[in-house]
């Protein structure tokens, strides 16, 4: 981490946000393998740029987990992001860092030097602190004569300062060989002040020789599982390098979650379905969350073979975001189901199981309780409210909170109990659009309603997909507490006052090409004080 002085400007030229990106994607269209591998140096400790490093910032920049007096601002030095290292020698390079208040940098307020290391793939987190709450910013890296992309981010207002509105987008679930992210370049267009990302930012599995649906070759290093170190952050650099993706980090500042995909489909806890043990997989797991860290624009580091991840971030008065983490501390999925449907399965309503354990539970529990704010928002994995998926209710998929039914009970009526002001959750991974109400007893559509859950699509997961299916309308049938469902890809652009929350289904009606136009394919809104959707 770094953190800065208020030296005046150096005068340092700004550049375009997708200037490397687009061109990186050009190479591959034109049939160039993407990713051939590329020596580097022996291990040395030169702490300054290597000489004729050209377009280090490949990757481009990111910011996230705004505070009200800061912000994680993140990018990697990468010249060739495809190859192997990125192009680097194993050496410290010394990046510098700016914050100004507008986009030509005649305003800088901070300003700092941070060292990108060799053993963290030269990814740098400044932690940007001395920031002005609710404050608007612009920031850049430079090492040696080259200058990253500019980002845009912003700081959270203070606690308890009067906010009237709050802008932000949510997505998840962006396999990159199933199709183009046009999604993040209509997001990156959107007057949003955050964004909030809920999983599966890669796909383990890796992709074929042929890139998909892209139709961009690969190399043998994107094919297949990932298990080592180096084969989690190859599949985040050929993610990274997309320049919409680049465009969405860029615009806003994000807060993120991982899902299953950044290790492996369907993982709980230490337990994966391979056969593999215990001890194998932690190396695992460690190996993707190490990854995962490097690449993303968080203040936490990984220990060990854990991330903590569940954190609180407040927007003055007015939210409050309850960032959770429904994997790594969850229990073995009951009855032994992963992806298919079971019939009956005691097990599910054993009370010592738990989807968040039990630290996890009490921290979210007592955060709400003590939360002031209009609305408390949970980011959340996969699906909360009951998800019925055969008339007589006796199947369940126990990978949703429906395999973990008590830890709902208990999370729900600590909710009720503690008079939770508007709890709405966000939640990813299904692939889909929903919008749901969650009942106090998922069993009883007549009991009281808790919260209202807004389920959103994929970036690119499952393909073009399509606005309805027989499987949609048979879930609106069988799930009454269910008042939407479409298979677009796309996100949900939430607009929140002191009155309202509402939701945008922004959707594309295909990615397997480039172009695809935006479009609202519905919208819901939930009252200040008033349990429910509203269909506008």
């Amino acid at each position: 981490m770094g953190h800065g002085n208020t030296e005046k400007s150096a005068g340092l030229s700004r550049r375009g946000v997708l200037t490397w990106g687009a061109g990186a994607l050009a190479v591959g269209a034109a049939g160039k393998y993407i990713g051939s591998p590329s020596a580097y140096a022996s291990p040395g400790s030169v702490t300054s740029t290597p000489a004729g490093l050209q377009d280090p910032f490949g990757l481009g920049v990111a910011s996230g987990d705004p505070l009200p007096d800061g912000v994680v601002l993140w990018t990697r030095v990468a010249p060739k992001p495809l190859d192997m290292f990125g192009g680097m020698p194993w050496q410290d390079v010394s990046v510098e860092w700016e914050v100004a208040t507008d986009e030509r940098f005649r305003r800088v307020v901070r300003r700092g030097r941070a060292t990108a290391r060799p053993e963290y793939t030269h990814s740098v987190h400044v932690d940007a602190r001395g920031l002005q709450p609710g404050h608007e910013y612009f920031y850049r890296f430079r090492t040696g004569a080259e200058i990253s992309p500019v980002g845009r981010t912003k700081a959270a207002p203070a606690p308890g300062q009067r906010v009237d509105r709050l802008n932000f987008a949510f997505a998840s679930c962006q396999a990159w060989h199933s199709g183009f992210y046009t999604a993040y370049q209509h997001m990156a267009d959107e007057d949003i002040d955050l964004v909030v990302f809920l999983g599966d930012y890669i796909y383990e599995s890796g992709m074929n020789a042929t890139g998909g649906a892209r139709n961009v070759p690969v190399d043998e290093r994107f094919i297949g599982q990932a298990l080592t170190l180096d084969d989690y952050r190859n599949l985040y650099s050929i993610y990274k390098v997309d320049p919409n993706l680049q465009a969405a980090h860029a615009r806003a500042p994000w807060i993120v979650t991982p899902d299953d995909h950044e290790v492996v489909n369907d993982y709980a806890n230490l337990h994966e379905w391979s056969g593999m043990s215990e001890l194998d997989f932690g190396v695992q797991r460690a190996n993707a969350y190490r990854a995962y860290w490097e690449h993303m624009p968080l203040r936490q580091q990984p220990t060990g073979r854990d991330l903590q991840l569940y954190r609180r971030l407040s927007f003055g008065d007015l939210a409050t975001f309850f960032v959770m983490d429904g994997r790594q501390y969850r229990s073995t999925h009951a009855c032994n189901d992963h992806g298919t449907a079971v019939i009956g399965c005691e097990e599910r309503l054993d009370p010592s199981r738990t989807m968040l354990g039990f630290e996890q539970e009490g921290w979210l529990l007592d955060g709400l309780g003590h939360s002031r704010t209009t609305w408390n928002v949970l980011a959340n994995q996969v699906v909360m409210t009951r998800y019925k998926l055969n008339d007589d209710g006796t199947a369940y998929h126990h990978d949703l909170w429906d395999g973990y039914a008590p830890a709902r009970d208990r999370l729900l009526q600590g909710i009720v109990e503690r008079r939770v002001s508007n709890p709405v959750v966000i939640t990813g991974d299904n692939h889909n659009n929903m919008a749901a109400d969650v009942f106090l007893d998922g069993e009883d559509p007549t009991s009281p309603v808790v919260a209202s859950e807004f389920l959103g699509t994929s970036i690119a997961s499952g393909g073009d997909g399509a606005d309805q299916s027989a499987a949609g309308e048979n879930l609106l049938r069988l799930n009454p507490q269910m008042a939407f469902t479409n298979y677009q890809r796309g996100y949900v652009r939430c607009t929140l006052d002191r009155q309202t929350w509402r939701s945008d289904y922004r959707v594309v009606p295909y990615i397997t090409r480039t172009g695809a136009p935006v479009s609202t394919r519905a919208s819901f809104v939930v009252e200040n004080g008033r349990r429910g959707l509203q269909t506008i």
